[in-house]
């Protein structure tokens, strides 16, 4: 064979090697788990307990790694109702507590309800996993251990509630878990945040997220070293998961804690918005094209909470949109998908 031909064959094997490589890195990375810290002040709202059912059926189609559940809601019904849905659904997340919390919102009434809730015989309604609130780790720590185990660029943060814990992760500083600040450690495991906060359409609407603990939300925004993407108050009050689907959908086992919280979140029937779903949903099917983005630009906030947005080339934030087409469909997306039976119970009928 001439010089020639034996280096054009083998550029040609070299080039096959390459395309194979790197079609086997993308399916590889396609078919990796997502990972996935759900950040949320379960409890003053039960659209909290709507997203973690969501994740929680997602891990079990072996599509995310739900690492853990930082909480920001200062009330020991809230990691207590989280620890039930563990339990009930049959996994065992690291849950974490919030310390120096907002006291802005203490309503705790469904999550309480569900976690004082009794059978004829007077035995707890639903099983727990951690009985001892002392046994839960603080929310930063529970972050500092986590991401430190991480590969690198890994981790998607979702983040449902106050900014609290986020700002804290933020100050912290090197412990037995990693030797880097906190500010360190998300631009070295982090990947994105996932954030339903703000309000984009109404400059002078104070969002709950942010209204409830505006330094932490300024903090968050002014100084988070990755990507930031916003599900804004609009995106889920546009997009409503009706109660007739509690009412009649979930009735293969009771008592369930999903529907137990919402029951008695407001008095029924009644359609509520889906604000955290939708940052759940952005993260796990961002493929699908379920929503619009407003492009690169910078979240601000102001002193009473008040958020605004300024687009920029170079900003490493955006938010999402929904038209009214997408809202139809990702609400029939949400209740087909909340409807489903989790791993644990496909058998009952």
């Amino acid at each position: 064979m001439k010089t020639t031909q034996l280096w054009a064959l083998l550029i040609s094997i070299m080039a096959f090697v390459g395309c194979s490589s790197k079609d086997a890195a993308k399916t590889t990375e396609e078919n990796t788990p997502l990972s996935i810290i759900f950040d949320t002040d379960m409890g003053n709202d039960v659209d909290d307990a709507l997203a973690l059912d969501m994740l929680y059926k997602y891990m079990e189609e072996g599509r995310i790694n739900l690492l853990a559940i930082p909480t920001t809601k200062k009330s020991e019904y809230c990691p207590g109702y989280i620890d039930i849905m563990n339990t009930w659904y049959g996994h065992n997340i690291p849950i974490g507590v919030v310390e120096n919390g907002t006291d802005k919102n203490n309503s705790s009434h469904f999550i309480q309800t569900a976690c004082e809730l009794k059978t004829d015989n007077g035995k707890p309604a639903f099983e727990r996993t951690v009985t001892n609130y002392a046994d839960f780790l603080k929310s930063v720590s529970l972050y500092r251990k986590v991401l430190s185990g991480q590969p690198d660029s890994s981790v998607v943060i979702v983040s449902v509630g106050f900014s609290t814990n986020l700002a804290q992760l933020l100050d912290s500083q090197a412990d037995e878990y990693s030797p880097l600040s906190g500010k360190d450690l998300v631009k070295k495991k982090v990947k994105y945040v996932s954030a339903m906060m703000g309000q984009m359409q109404d400059t002078a609407f104070k969002e709950f997220n942010v209204y409830c603990d505006i330094p932490s939300a300024q903090k968050f925004v002014n100084e988070w070293p990755t990507p930031i993407v916003a599900s804004p108050y609009e995106v889920g009050d546009a997009i409503l998961f009706p109660a007739k689907c509690i009412e009649n959908d979930f009735k293969w086992k009771t008592p369930n804690p999903l529907v137990v919280g919402y029951e008695n979140y407001m008095e029924m029937p009644y359609d509520r918005q889906t604000w955290d779903m939708t940052s759940v949903l952005y993260v796990v099917e961002n493929d699908k094209n379920f929503f619009g983005n407003s492009g690169p630009g910078t979240i601000s906030i102001d002193d009473t909470g008040a958020t605004t947005f300024s687009p920029n080339a170079n900003g490493k934030h955006s938010y999402l949109t929904v038209n009214e087409e997408q809202a139809q469909t990702i609400k029939d997306y949400f209740i087909r998908f909340i409807t489903q039976k989790p791993a644990k119970y496909k058998d009952f009928e």
